[in-house]
């Protein structure tokens, strides 16, 4: 599988232009490289025919330092030139790898759905390491070893013209050859590229559900499916380190051929008198000195063909745009402090074609006001708070956010993304918590918020104990998946983070679900904090969480039945909501 050309082109002037200096001296280090390996030989048929011409002891030591010193500059050159190799291609492949993460954050969440996060760990980290080495040296030892070949070939035919048109015809045979076999195994190698991302994505995602997989008894069922994976994965990876077998099979076929013939007509013009002893021994020298570039040429190949797997593999991962409408670089009404209204018009919202999940739903949510959403499972409570951040963009209707309700509405597709979620905070019953510190963990990473301003959130929260009672306080390390926290501490984390952040619209997707009753109690006065002054969302499934709503949305089915003003709604005995208190609010879980 051949990729044009462009492709190798626009990677290497887009991740290389940055580091034009280096570029340089990593090109002049292989140039100088080049020359003294020229050179050598030529010193070293020097020294055979002084001697066999009998010349003074001084000349030949003088022969034999001036090749120590040039071998000690080539190694020179060789250790500078893999340095600066080594730096430029780990800079480019960090470089390429920040923008693959990039494009697979700002990706939509059904990007995320259709993929696992090992698939993408692959992706992003696997193929792109594949790409070091033709990012730093690839390309110029390719370029490097061509004129080697033609300053080794041009030595020659400065010694016989009939070496020289043998020596020419030889190595443009295995070139051509080399360059024949160039795309033989990149099919094989994408296969096994994406068998790797398959297996990445699996270990991924069991690792992630260990406990399930212990308490259930499927570890036996889970290492079959491990198994099963090698077994499809390891055939393709034979394929591709056969075919890649094949052009150094060929190689050393061609090269075996090369240093007959050379010790053949080095012989026979030997015993005509063309050529002296040290002549054909630098005839046969230059013969396996091209070995060497032309071994580098087919190794650079089988990297080449490596390569373009994974450039293949690359170029369609930053060919999946996000289905999210690019965002606005314009002031916006999202960028206004305090409260936000919110607007929903006939939005319609489906996942799967054939199952929407929303049908024309409208509501107009005051600025500063709470609304209570209410609702059966899978009546799409959640999509709500998921089109309001933007994590999905609806295929009908809009949704506004603006300042006074209705006069500034605009289109959240028309809103710069970055600001609309700075403005619009979530809070889910799901809670992650990263492996770093409390700080980190609750700022987000952001080092611009003051610790004192940490430290009086986590207060107003109850934390206060908690974090007096760990050793190293904000500094202390947490670990993933919360470890060593339990259900109310994580939850009331993921709270402090809304309150430093200080967004204009606060949505809780029943995020007290976890909470046992006393721990619930405990943060009802933050959450009245937390909503005071802001525009509120609130996900319900208990009655203490809805009487504070302003408003309540009744959803059934993805289609508005209900909604209103709390106290209007509750003091007509015919509406849905009275209907729910009477019966309780367990039964629109039910």
């Amino acid at each position: 599988m051949n990729i044009p050309l462009s492709s190798y082109f626009a990677l290497l002037k887009r991740y290389l232009q940055p580091q034009r200096g280096r570029v340089i001296a990593l090109a002049l280090a292989i140039l100088i490289g080049i020359g003294l390996e020229v050179a050598a030989p030529q010193v070293v048929r020097a020294f055979i025919d002084h001697t066999l011409a009998g010349a003074p002891v001084a000349s030949l030591v003088g022969l034999a330092l001036g090749f120590i010193a040039l071998m000690l500059s080539r190694q020179a050159a060789t250790l500078l030139s893999t340095w600066l190799g080594e730096s430029v291609g780990w800079t480019a492949t960090n470089a390429l790898r920040a923008d693959l993460a990039l494009h697979c954050l700002t990706a939509d969440m059904s990007f995320h759905n259709a993929r696992t996060p090992g698939e993408l760990v692959e992706r992003i980290d696997g193929d792109v390491t594949a790409l070091a080495s033709f990012f730093s040296q690839l390309a110029i030892k390719v370029i490097g070893n061509l004129l080697l070949l033609l300053a080794v070939v041009l030595a020659l035919f400065r010694e016989d013209w009939r070496v020289g048109i043998a020596l020419t015809l030889f190595a443009a045979a295995a070139l051509w050859g080399l360059i024949r076999l160039r795309a033989l195994a990149v099919p094989y190698w994408l296969r096994v590229r994406a068998r790797a991302a398959q297996f990445a994505g699996f270990v991924s995602e069991r690792l992630g559900g260990i406990e399930d997989i212990r308490g259930l008894g499927a570890l036996p069922y889970t290492m079959r499916q491990f198994h099963a994976l090698l077994r499809e994965w390891m055939p393709h990876q034979i394929k591709a380190g056969m075919m890649s077998m094949l052009t150094w099979s060929i190689t050393v076929l061609v090269f075996a051929i090369g240093s007959a013939v050379s010790l053949l007509l080095g012989s026979a013009l030997w015993r005509e008198g063309v050529l002296t002893l040290g002549t054909v021994y630098l005839i046969y020298t230059y013969i396996e000195t091209i070995r060497a570039p032309i071994e580098q040429i087919r190794f650079q190949i089988d990297e080449l063909q490596r390569a373009s797997a994974s450039i293949i593999r690359i170029e369609k991962l930053f060919a999946i745009q996000s289905a999210l409408a690019p965002a606005a670089t314009a002031a916006s009404p999202a960028s206004a402090a305090g409260p936000l209204a919110v607007v929903f018009d006939r939005v319609s919202f489906h996942y799967d074609p054939d199952e929407p999940v929303l049908r024309e739903v409208s509501f107009r949510l005051p600025a500063g006001k709470v609304l209570g959403v209410l609702g059966r499972t899978g009546a799409g409570k959640s999509t709500l708070a998921k089109l309001l951040l933007r994590m999905y963009d609806p295929q009908q209707g809009a949704i506004s956010l603006s300042p006074d309700g209705l006069a500034a509405a605009q289109d959240l597709r028309a809103l710069d993304l970055t600001r609309v979620r700075q403005r619009v905070g979530l809070v889910t019953q799901e809670v992650q918590i990263f492996h770093a510190s409390v700080r980190d963990n609750l700022t987000f990473f952001d080092p611009g918020l003051p610790d004192a301003r940490v430290r009086a959130e986590i207060d107003a929260l109850g934390l206060g104990p908690w974090l007096e009672g760990l050793e190293r306080g904000l500094d202390t390390p947490l670990k993933t998946a919360a470890a060593g926290l339990s259900a109310g501490e994580s939850q009331l984390l993921a709270f402090g983070r809304i309150f430093l952040r200080d967004p204009s619209v606060v949505v809780l997707d029943e995020a007290s679900s976890r909470l046992d009753p006393a721990t619930e109690a405990h943060i009802e006065h933050a959450v009245d904090r937390l909503l005071a002054g802001r525009t509120g969302i609130v996900i319900a499934h208990r009655l203490a969480t809805v009487e504070r709503a302003d408003y309540i949305l009744i959803l059934d089915e993805g289609r508005v039945v209900e909604f209103g003003p709390r106290d209007a709604l509750a003091g007509d005995a015919s509406s849905r909501f009275a209907e729910l208190l009477r019966t309780g609010l367990e039964e629109v879980l039910a």
